[in-house]
């Protein structure tokens, strides 16, 4: 009887062992973010209202500047993600499934080609394309990428689509020689981006030193007039090289990220 009983209990507990549900996998602050940034994106009438604010802001300086011919033809230089194409749908697999980035699950992503637009994001662009403005798309998508980058632009019928247009990244992620070498035939009249090296070498790393938070404010102000100028910003709360300073230009795990993140937020604890 009690050999029975004993038994009995062992396979009650391996019953309720197995029905009790699973402990989920704790999602760290950083990636529990981008479902927020990603709803907020994918869902919020202030973010198309921004992104409209911003190309209507684009349109009105473009004409300003194409009043007056110069000696070289008109150009926009513009990024492609989270400026023009929204991939707010890879982020938030990723945050769904508590992944960090890699390059094998965004190539994944871009090879479908099917990231919506930016709101306002393609009418700009056709509008100077129709005005006989040029369109150069400077991104930091790798070469590999160019044709499936290019097949998702035609998707939406974007204007100068084509291989000497679509400059991918070079050997490091300045833009800086892509943007000059437009600069050599065309007169760069705006530039549209929603990370700020899309717009100005100063914000690129010098070679002995990392840009922090700190230096990067202060070219921000030192460059405040050119904003809403010649630099049209694009919000995207998911990502950028202000995450990369946040955690101290590191490669850390969730669980460091998490740490720094804490340290780092205002926090009213009274």
């Amino acid at each position: 009887m009690k050999k029975f009983n004993a038994a009995l209990f062992a396979a009650l507990i391996l019953i309720s062992a197995c029905s009790a549900p699973k402990k989920t996998q704790s999602i760290s602050m950083a990636n529990s973010g981008k479902v927020w940034s990603s709803l907020w994106q994918q869902r919020s009438a202030e973010y198309k209202a921004l992104c409209f604010q911003a190309y209507n802001l684009a349109k009105m300086r473009l004409n300003e500047a194409i009043r007056t011919e110069g000696a070289k033809p008109f150009a926009v230089v513009t990024d492609i993600d989270e400026t023009l194409l929204d991939n707010s749908p890879y982020d938030a697999m990723r945050a769904d499934s508590n992944l960090e980035y890699t390059p094998q699950t965004w190539k994944t992503w871009t090879a479908k080609a099917i990231a919506d637009t930016v709101p306002g994001a393609p009418a700009f662009f056709k509008y100077a394309a129709s005005k006989g403005v040029a369109v150069f798309y400077i991104t930091n998508r790798n070469e590999d990428e160019k044709a499936v980058t290019i097949k998702n632009l035609q998707l939406y019928g974007l204007p100068n689509t084509d291989d000497a247009h679509v400059l991918m990244r070079e050997s490091s992620s300045s833009k800086e020689s892509r943007r000059q070498t437009v600069l050599s035939t065309y007169n760069i009249v705006l530039l549209c981006g929603d990370n700020l090296p899309d717009f100005d070498a100063l914000y690129d790393s010098p070679a002995d030193k990392k840009q922090t938070e700190q230096t990067r404010a202060a070219v921000t102000e030192k460059l405040k007039k050119e904003f809403g100028s010649r630099y049209i910003v694009i919000p995207n709360p998911s990502y950028g090289d202000w995450e990369n300073v946040l955690f101290d230009n590191k490669k850390l795990s969730g669980v460091q990220k998490d740490s720094l993140m804490r340290a780092k937020v205002k926090v009213d604890r009274q």
